[in-house]
């Protein structure tokens, strides 16, 4: 049973965050940050803009590509670490503001995996043939949890959502593979610590600045090359095909040496590879579906191409994936 990506959409604020302006509030410079990230600038919402709206504005540029109404869902996926609210999911908030009454709902709690995760899970959902075309979105606003006094993680997140409508047939883009992994083990590696259950809000927890990322570089950027190496090699062998098949690259964008270094290992060009951490940042689980949208949109992806994704984020989890467009 063919299940396909019908229409792609995404969305970003306004507001730019220039390496320059980093410059002012940290010991940084604009060189330091390209040549070990490869971001110039990243986008960061209004305080009056929430993860749902950008959502929404994602999610209908989507359902026009994919000539599907918002009545048409049977489910809405929303995958997200930075959500409307801790409960209900940012996907009940997102059905209201799209008005796809009926239509079931839930958050996808992977990090920067969550778009892949999603992407499994929505296929396997429309495979039972109880359900026929669900939303899946990937929305962050990593700006509100950034402890902008520590230079080694404030200049990396920006804010962005993207979308995509799922959908049984071969018409469309259609999903050959996805593989999935994770190791809770290296938890600490990469995490918000507090707000949850084993650290409440609290004065102390405020205080110590931990409802802000906490990430142990080094060790995150080692686990990360292997990781998505590795998941996308897994993924091209479960959609039958072998890595000289392989036509373009869509990987999360957390570094430009993570995204060569994957590159390097499929044995692809530069130019068959998406790269937008230039402008954008790392953008966790928006960070594939708006680069999807974007070489769409500018028609880089050609009808039989064989395009792989590919993400790594905090758990740590890993996933790979593999489109025919």
């Amino acid at each position: 049973m063919a299940i396909s990506i019908l229409g792609t959409g995404s969305a970003v604020p306004d507001k730019v965050l220039t390496n320059a302006y980093f410059e002012t509030i940290v010991d940084t410079s604009d060189e330091w940050i390209r040549t070990r990230t490869g971001i110039r600038e990243r986008r960061m919402a209004d305080e009056k803009t929430v993860s749902s709206d950008l959502a929404k504005e994602a999610s209908l540029r989507a359902l026009e590509m994919s000539k599907v109404t918002a009545k048409d869902l049977d489910i809405i996926l929303v995958a997200n670490v930075t959500g409307d609210t801790p409960f209900p999911s940012t996907a009940c908030h997102l059905q209201a503001k799209l008005g796809a009454k009926g239509a079931a709902v839930f958050d996808i709690a992977a990090a920067c995996s969550g778009f892949l995760y999603g992407l499994e899970i929505g296929r396997t959902l429309i495979e039972t043939g109880k359900y026929k075309t669900i939303l899946l979105v990937g929305v962050e606003m990593l700006t509100r949890i950034t402890d902008y006094k520590d230079r080694n993680t404030c200049v990396l997140f920006g804010d962005a959502a993207g979308a995509v409508i799922l959908k049984k047939g071969s018409k469309g883009h259609e999903i050959l593979s996805v593989h999935l992994g994770s190791d809770g083990s290296l938890a600490h590696l990469l995490q918000q610590p507090g707000g949850g259950s084993r650290h409440p809000a609290s004065h102390e927890t405020v205080e110590k600045r931990m409802h802000f990322m906490k990430m142990v570089g080094n060790e995150v950027f080692k686990y990360a090359v292997r990781a998505m190496e590795d998941s996308a090699i897994r993924a091209i062998k479960e959609a039958g095909i072998k890595v000289g098949d392989v036509d373009f690259l869509i990987p999360h964008q957390a570094n430009i040496r993570i995204i060569k270094a994957t590159a390097k290992r499929l044995k692809l060009p530069p130019e068959k590879v998406y790269v937008n951490i230039d402008r954008y940042g790392n953008t966790s689980t928006a960070s594939i579906p708006l680069a999807m949208d974007e070489a769409n949109r500018k028609g880089l992806l050609k009808k039989g191409m064989h395009v792989v994704l590919t993400a790594f984020g905090g758990g740590f989890t890993w996933a790979g994936a593999v489109i025919r467009w």
